[in-house]
């Protein structure tokens, strides 16, 4: 078997074993496919990772920079009390409009409360500006070559305590050449801007899996 064969059957094991089947989900996945979104949504054991992170922080409102298909929102949402509050930022009204259609409120209740979940249309650097914080938790999926100033306003809009996460930071390996593409050079802005930064304590763990080779940052504001 390849290694990327094992990848996905380890995968499949622990979304068997750890999340279950999730009908809201498949269907967003569904629907996202159908209105040709990219296959680009954060796995299920991921989402779930998101949605435990979320929960054991006690967060009360979250910060999303990209939105796509919803997936990762319904996660995140599903950790949030009634009267918890999501934000999510999407540049493209065609991928808003589908994830705001599979954000439905049957979609991220599971028997419980639902929290509000906003999803704004337009370019998060514009849009960031005018959110008022603080965010307990903040989860940045978007364009990579602004992760810096996406993380800049994460952390203006946080408070002590508060969780940033950012995904893809790996590139499958290629960050590790800091002469690499566009995207690889972005990370290391990041990287950079976070080794001078004392507010924040961060580690970026390396995954694989379904996706293939990649990885994740995540900081705490101290």
């Amino acid at each position: 078997m390849s290694d990327k064969a094992t990848w996905r059957a380890v995968d499949e094991l622990f979304e068997q074993k750890l999340v279950g089947d999730d009908s809201a989900l498949a269907a967003a996945l569904s629907e996202s496919a159908k209105a040709g979104l990219p296959p680009i949504a954060v796995s299920a054991t991921q989402g779930k990772q998101l949605y435990l992170t979320a929960l054991s922080i006690g967060a009360k409102r979250i910060l999303e920079v990209g939105t796509l298909g919803g997936c990762s929102t319904i996660w995140m949402a599903r950790a949030l009390s009634a009267d918890g509050e999501l934000v999510s930022l999407e540049i493209d009204a065609k991928h808003a409009d589908v994830a705001r259609a599979n954000i439905a409120p049957a979609n991220i209740a599971r028997a419980k409360p639902v929290a509000t979940v906003d999803v704004i249309t337009g370019r998060a650097i514009e849009t960031l500006p005018s959110l008022k914080g603080p965010f307990d938790l903040a989860f940045i999926d978007a364009d990579k070559e602004s992760n810096a100033d996406y993380f800049a306003h994460a952390l203006r809009l946080s408070r002590k305590g508060s969780v940033i996460i950012v995904d893809n930071v790996v590139r499958g390996g290629a960050v590790a050449d800091p002469n690499g593409n566009s995207q690889v050079q972005a990370v290391w802005r990041l990287l950079d801007m976070i080794d001078k930064e004392t507010r924040v304590s961060a580690t970026a763990i390396q995954t694989v899996g379904a996706k293939g080779y990649d990885g994740f940052l995540t900081a705490v504001v101290l």
